[in-house]
């Protein structure tokens, strides 16, 4: 079985895109939601279907996605942003893998030639390295992950952070399935500049000089 947990904060508007996406595909799984602390309809939402467990945990990815991990029953643990839909048969697909972790390729709802670079680069930077950004499903062996003490109690990078992590154990297999991730932050923050923070983002971390991920970061609904 597949444990599918999505951090939620105030998506009240993508979740429901979401949790459809997942109901539609074949396997045995398991759809958990943690939400952060929603002052807005999201909850309302994901109550309209009675399968789905609900919980809170303390706002921002690690401490939810961890949350959520400690609940989960299933051999995988699939780590899926609110706002991102899987590729048609994306849960057997995990389940026929021999790897004990992975990731797919990345995908903007909005297909402008600006946002399919960003997604170029960021899958050419995937296939280089192994390490996999939270908007690109992120899944592992629920052992693996306990085995790792879960994802680091950090406000940012955690995806990051954790995907390094990984490639010490295991070899993680790049799916070419494509997730689509809405594009809402890139589209209103600017494609270019999203793209420079992204880069100086990478760059501050690989110098391991602080990183500037406040301003990249903000809550965008």
């Amino acid at each position: 079985m597949i444990s599918i947990i999505i951090p939620a904060f105030n998506e009240e508007k993508v979740i429901t895109s979401t949790l459809n996406n997942i109901i539609a595909q074949s396997g045995e799984y398991e759809i958990i939601v943690v939400d952060g602390g929603s002052d807005d309809a999201t909850l309302k939402e994901v109550k309209k279907y009675p399968q789905i467990k609900i919980m809170t945990a303390k706002k921002g990815r690690a401490s939810q996605m961890n949350a959520g991990a400690d609940l989960a029953k299933g051999e995988w643990l699939l780590f899926l942003h609110a706002d991102a839909l899987l590729p048609t048969n994306a849960l057997t697909t995990i389940q026929q893998q021999s790897s004990d972790a992975g990731g797919f390729k990345h995908r903007f709802s909005n297909n402008t030639w600006g946002l399919r670079l960003v997604s170029w680069l960021h899958n050419f930077r995937c296939s280089r390295t192994g390490v996999f950004y939270g908007d690109q499903a992120m899944f592992v062996r629920r052992s693996l992950f306990v085995k790792m003490k879960r994802f680091p109690d950090v406000k940012h990078l955690e995806d990051l952070l954790f995907g390094e992590r990984l490639l010490a154990v295991t070899k993680p297999v790049f799916l070419q399935q494509e997730v689509i991730s809405d594009s809402r932050k890139f589209e209103q923050e600017g494609v270019w500049l999203s793209l420079f923070r992204v880069i100086l983002i990478q760059v501050c971390h690989e110098l391991k000089l602080p990183t500037p991920t406040k301003s990249f970061f903000a809550t965008i609904r």
